[in-house]
C-alpha cells in the first residue's frame, strides 16, 4: 500500500488499497483483532531480518505505517515531514528521509521500499520478495509445508493469521456487516471491497479489452489470458492454470478427492464455497431475483448472465459458425465442437465427452446412480434440473409458450427448437437423401441409418438401435413394463409420450386436419404421411419386388416377408409375427382379453379398429359403395368380395353369349 500526498492538498492522505488480499494485509488485520501494538509494528522489519523462527513474523505493512504515522503524529508533523521527504530526493539513505533507526536492517529495508527493488528471488518460479521472511514463508508452499493445523476440520495453513481467519468459519464470527443485503464478513477490508460491487466501483481496467475489476489481484490475473500465461500445468490431462492453487484443486478431479460432503443429500464437493451454494437448494434460498421477468437465482452471476437474455447481449461470437454467446467459457466449451476435442473418456464404454461434469453424469448411467426421485410416481433421475422439469407434468405447468402456435415447452430450449419449425429453418441438410433437420445431434443420428449404425444391442432378442433412449425402451416390452396407464380405458404405455397422444383419443383432440379430405390427426407427423397418400408418394421402394410404401418403417417391416423373419414367437401355440403388435394382439386368443368395449351395447373386441368398425353399425356408417349397383359396405374387403360377384355375373354372361350364339350360328 502506498501513501502518497494529493496535489494541492498536504493534509490530506490518499490511500491507494493495491490488493485485499495482498501479503501482509492478514497480518495487518491479525494484529488488530489481536489488539497488537504499535510499538511492535516499528521493529517488525528488524526482527524479520534477523529472525531465524520456523513461524517468520511479516515486515512492516503500508498500512501499519499509516496506523504509525496517523496515531503518533500531528497532520502539521506529517505535512511537514512529507514536504522534507520531497525536498530530499536523491540523497543518501540515512539524510533522504530525516528518519532515524536503531538498527542498520531497518533503514535498508526502508530503502528497499522506496525504490521498489525485491533482492530476495525464489529459485524455483522467479518471484521476488523485499523481505527474506516472505521469500521463507513462499518456499512453504513449493515445499508443501503447512505448520498450521485446525483441531476441527484439520485443514492446514501456512501462517497463524490464515488458520486465525480460518477459525472465524467454525466459530461463526462475522463481525462486519453488510448494511445494504444480509452478507457479512470476517475482515473490515472484506466488506470494504463488497460495498464497491453495491457501489457500482471498479477502478482496475484493463487496457487491452476494457474490463474492469475491483481488485488489482484480479486484473493482474485477467491480463495472464492475453499473455497467454498458464504455468502451472497438470500432469494428467493437458489443463494448465494460473495460479497453484487451481492446479491443486483440479488435482483433487483426477484423485476423486471432495472433501465438503452435504449433509441432507449424499452429493460431495471439491470447495466449500460450492457446499455452502448446494445447501441454497435444499433451503430454497434464491436471492438473486430478475427484475424483468421475476426469476430468482442463488449467485449473483447467474443473474448477471440472465439478464444477457433479456438485453439480447451476447458478446462472444464464433469466428466458424454464426453462433454467439453470453459467457466466454460457453464460447472456449463451444470450439471444442469444431476442433473434435473431447478430453474425457469413460473407461467403461469408450464415449467421450467435452466437459468433466458431462463425463461424470454419465456414469451414473453404468453405475445406476438415479438420486432424485419423484415423490408423486416414483420416478427417478440422474439430475436434480431433470427432476425439476419433470414435476411440471405432474403440476401441468409449461411455462414457456409459442406466441404463433398455442403449443407450449417445458424447457426454454425446446421453445427456441420449435420456433425453427415456423420459420422454416433447418439448417442441417442430409448429404445423402435432402432431408434437414432442426438439430445437429438429430443429422448425425439419421446419418446412422445411411451408415447401417445401430450400436445398442439388445441381449435378449439382439435387436440393435440407433439410441441408447431406443435400446432402454426397447427393454420394457422384455420386461413387460407399461408404467403410464391411461385413466380412461386402462390401456398402459411404456411412454409417457404415448400416453399423452392416446388421451388426445378421449379428448378427440385432433388439430392437424387434412385439406384434400378433412381427415383429422393428433400428430403433425401422422397428417405429413396421410398427405403422401394424396400426393401419391411413396419415396421407400423394396428391392426385391417393387413395391414401394410411404414409410421406411414399412418397407423393413416388408423386407421381413421376403427374408422369412418373424422374431416375435408365441409361447402358447409357436406362431410367429412380424411386429410384436401383431403377437400381443394374438395373445388375446390366449387370454380372452377384449378390452376394447363398445359404449352402445356393451360388446367387447380385442382390436380397437375392429371396436372402431363395429360403431359403423350403431353410427350407420358404411363408406365403402359399389360403382355397379350403389350397394355400401362398411368395410373395404366386403366391398371387394362383392365386387367379385359382380365380376362373376359377367364372366357368366360373357361365356353364355359365347356358348348360345355359336350355337344358333351353326
Amino acid at each position: 500500500m502506498k501513501v502518497e500526498e494529493l496535489e494541492g492538498f498536504p493534509d490530506i492522505l490518499q490511500i491507494k488499497i493495491e490488493d485485499e488480499y495482498s501479503f501482509g494485509l492478514e497480518e495487518e488485520e491479525s494484529d488488530q483483532l489481536n489488539g497488537g501494538s504499535i510499538e511492535s509494528t516499528r521493529e517488525t522489519a528488524a526482527t524479520c531480518q534477523n529472525s531465524s523462527d520456523t513461524h517468520p513474523q511479516d515486515p512492516p505493512t503500508e498500512a501499519s505505517k499509516r496506523s504509525f504515522y496517523k496515531q503518533d503524529k500531528p497532520n502539521n508533523e506529517m505535512f511537514a515531514e512529507n514536504n522534507f521527504h520531497k525536498s530530499h530526493k536523491g540523497k543518501k539513505a540515512d539524510q533522504t528521509y530525516g528518519k532515524s533507526f536503531t538498527q542498520s536492517s531497518t533503514r535498508k529495508s526502508h530503502v528497499i521500499i522506496d525504490t521498489g527493488e525485491h533482492p530476495h528471488k525464489c529459485t524455483i518460479c522467479g518471484k521476488s520478495f523485499i523481505y527474506s521472511c516472505h521469500l521463507k514463508t513462499h518456499m512453504m508452499i513449493h515445499n508443501g509445508e503447512r505448520p498450521f493445523k485446525c483441531s476441527s476440520c484439520g485443514k492446514s495453513f501456512i501462517r497463524s493469521s490464515q488458520l486465525k481467519t480460518h477459525m472465524m468459519i467454525h466459530n461463526v464470527e462475522r463481525p462486519y456487516k453488510c448494511t445494504i443485503c444480509v452478507k457479512s464478513f470476517v475482515y473490515s477490508s472484506h466488506l470494504k471491497t463488497h460495498m464497491m460491487i453495491h457501489n457500482g466501483e471498479r477502478p482496475f481496467k484493463c487496457t487491452s479489452c476494457g474490463k474492469s475489476f475491483i481488485r488489482s489481484s484480479q486484473l493482474k490475473t485477467h491480463m495472464m489470458i492475453h499473455n497467454v500465461e498458464r504455468p502451472y500445468k497438470c500432469t494428467s490431462c493437458v489443463k494448465s492454470f494460473i495460479y497453484s492453487s487451481l492446479l491443486k484443486t483440479h488435482m483433487m478431479i483426477h484423485n476423486g478427492e471432495r472433501p465438503y460432503k452435504c449433509t441432507i443429500c449424499v452429493k460431495s464437493f471439491v470447495y466449500s464455497s460450492h457446499l455452502k451454494t448446494h445447501m441454497m437448494i435444499h433451503n430454497e434460498e434464491r436471492p438473486f431475483k430478475c427484475s424483468s421477468c421475476g426469476k430468482s437465482f442463488i449467485r449473483s452471476s447467474q443473474l448477471k448472465t440472465h439478464m444477457m437474455i433479456h438485453n439480447v447481449e451476447r458478446p462472444y461470437k464464433c469466428t466458424i459458425c454464426v453462433k454467439s454467446f453470453v459467457c466466454s467459457s460457453h464460447l472456449k466449451t463451444h470450439m471444442m465442437i469444431h476442433n473434435g476435442e473431447r478430453p474425457f473418456k469413460c473407461t467403461s464404454c469408450g464415449k467421450s465427452f467435452i466437459r468433466s461434469t458431462d463425463l461424470k453424469t454419465h456414469m451414473m448411467i453404468h453405475n445406476g446412480e438415479r438420486p432424485y426421485k419423484c415423490t408423486s410416481c416414483g420416478k427417478s433421475f440422474i439430475r436434480s434440473s431433470d427432476l425439476k422439469t419433470h414435476m411440471n407434468i405432474h403440476n401441468g405447468e409449461r411455462l414457456y409458450k409459442c406466441t404463433v402456435c398455442t403449443k407450449s415447452f417445458n424447457w426454454s430450449s425446446s421453445l427456441k427448437t420449435h420456433m425453427k419449425i415456423h420459420n422454416g429453418e433447418p439448417p442441417y441438410k442430409c448429404t445423402v437423401c435432402g432431408k434437414s433437420f432442426i438439430r445437429s445431434s438429430d443429422l448425425k443420428t439419421h446419418m446412422m441409418i445411411h451408415n447401417g449404425e445401430r450400436p445398442y444391442k439388445c441381449t435378449v432378442c439382439g435387436k440393435s438401435f440407433i439410441r441408447s433412449s431406443d435400446l432402454k425402451t426397447h427393454i420394457k416390452i422384455h420386461n413387460a413394463e407399461r408404467p403410464y396407464k391411461c385413466t380412461v380405458c386402462g390401456k398402459s404405455f411404456i411412454r409417457s409420450s404415448d400416453l399423452k397422444t392416446h388421451m388426445m383419443i378421449h379428448n378427440d383432440d385432433r388439430p392437424y386436419k387434412c385439406t384434400v379430405c378433412g381427415k383429422k390427426f393428433n400428430l403433425s407427423c401422422h397428417l405429413k404421411t396421410h398427405m403422401m397418400i394424396h400426393n401419391g408418394e411413396r419415396p421407400y421402394e423394396c428391392t426385391s419386388c417393387g413395391k414401394s410404401f410411404i414409410r421406411s418403417f414399412d418397407l423393413k417391416t416388408h423386407m421381413m416377408i421376403h427374408n422369412g423373419e418373424r422374431p416375435y414367437k408365441c409361447t402358447s401355440c409357436g406362431k410367429s409375427f412380424i411386429r410384436s403388435t401383431d403377437l400381443k394382439t394374438h395373445m388375446r386368443i390366449h387370454n380372452g382379453e377384449r378390452p376394447y368395449k363398445c359404449t352402445v351395447c356393451g360388446k367387447n373386441f380385442n382390436h380397437p379398429c375392429r371396436l372402431k368398425t363395429h360403431m359403423m353399425i350403431h353410427n350407420g356408417e358404411r363408406p365403402y359403395k359399389c360403382t355397379v349397383c350403389g350397394k355400401s359396405f362398411i368395410r373395404s374387403v366386403s366391398l371387394k368380395l362383392h365386387m367379385m360377384i359382380h365380376k362373376k355375373l359377367r364372366f357368366n354372361w360373357f361365356i353364355n353369349s359365347i356358348t348360345f350364339g355359336g350355337v344358333s350360328q351353326s
